[in-house]
């Protein structure tokens, strides 16, 4: 399954957010310059969170962004639905059923196409394992000293630029 590079931006971001909720709200460029990204871009996937209740965002000159609830409470299928939307990766459109195949085996479709269960049980795996861990989770297991760094370094950022 591909996802596109928003889910890694968002994903970082709202890790970045957990680490310095006392700096809230944290501005959108300072978070792109952090990770050398496009602000843009980068602002619309961000709204896609704040619409989606994941982040909080405050307009204006001193405004920016922060997580809407606790890390503990975001889950990274939460972000991946708000950034990729809720559709599912797979679409079987019964192709046994077509052309030849579906003309000489109607017997055979009295049950559901196997391909299309083996991808759909593949899928709720893929869910389960993004709605067990959450934004904290990510945050905890993040290298030693990452947090403190960022606190830091977003911290100055905004003394100095």
């Amino acid at each position: 399954m591909k996802m596109g590079e928003g889910v890694e931006w968002s994903l970082h971001c709202c890790v970045t957010l957990a680490w310095t909720e006392e700096q809230w709200p944290v501005p959108i460029a300072r978070l792109a310059a952090w990770f050398d990204l496009p602000v843009e871009y980068l602002k619309k996937r961000l709204q896609a969170l704040v619409r989606a209740g994941i982040l909080t965002s405050t307009p204006g000159i001193r405004g920016g962004f922060g997580l809407a609830r606790p890390a503990e409470q975001i889950s990274l299928l939460d972000v991946v639905t708000a950034i990729e939307g809720g559709t599912d990766p797979f679409r079987c459109t019964e192709i046994r059923q077509r052309g030849h195949s579906g003309r000489t085996a109607t017997a055979d479709f009295a049950h559901p196409c196997g391909i299309a269960l083996a991808m759909r049980r593949a899928e709720l795996a893929w869910r389960r394992e993004l709605a067990a861990q959450t934004i904290a989770d990510l945050a905890a297991a993040a290298p030693a000293g990452s947090a403190e760094r960022t606190r830091c370094e977003i911290a100055n950022a905004g003394r100095t630029g």
